[in-house]
């Protein structure tokens, strides 16, 4: 199984201490041969990857255990807002979890009411490209 077909990935950032903060993502395969996923602009990866784009992903569960056996593969990763890879990467999750995208919407709106802290959900792509060698 290759990572374009896993349904979550173990996506690693690193902070300015270089101490790695793993989160589990969905993870779509772009046409360019790239990788990407959504999240919030006032989540945590967006905040380190604004100074620090590189990113380790590795096949995992939904709680970010790592599969057994499955490699590391190293890379790097930028954030966009908008524009036709934010369209695809939005348009490709919503084909491969169209039941959980709805799900974790409507989880993230209720998290918002109980925190009083409305927060936006799914307005940042990561683009992710691994590096050839692993």
């Amino acid at each position: 199984m290759t990572l374009a077909d896993e349904k979550y990935v173990r996506l690693t950032t690193f902070r300015r201490s270089g101490e790695a903060v793993p989160t589990p993502v969905w993870f779509v395969p772009l046409d360019d041969g790239r990788y990407g996923f959504y999240t919030s602009s006032s989540s945590g990866k967006v905040k380190r990857l604004t100074h620090t784009p590189t990113v380790t992903v590795q096949a995992s569960d939904g709680r970010g255990k790592p599969k057994a056996g499955a490699p590391e593969h190293a890379g790097s990763a930028e954030v966009v807002s908008s524009g036709p890879l934010f369209d695809e990467v939005t348009r490709k999750i919503h084909a491969k979890h169209p039941v959980m995208r709805h799900i974790t919407k409507t989880l993230a709106k209720l998290g918002g009411i109980v925190k009083r802290k409305s927060q936006p959900y799914a307005d940042r792509a990561v683009i992710v490209r691994l590096d050839p060698a692993g």
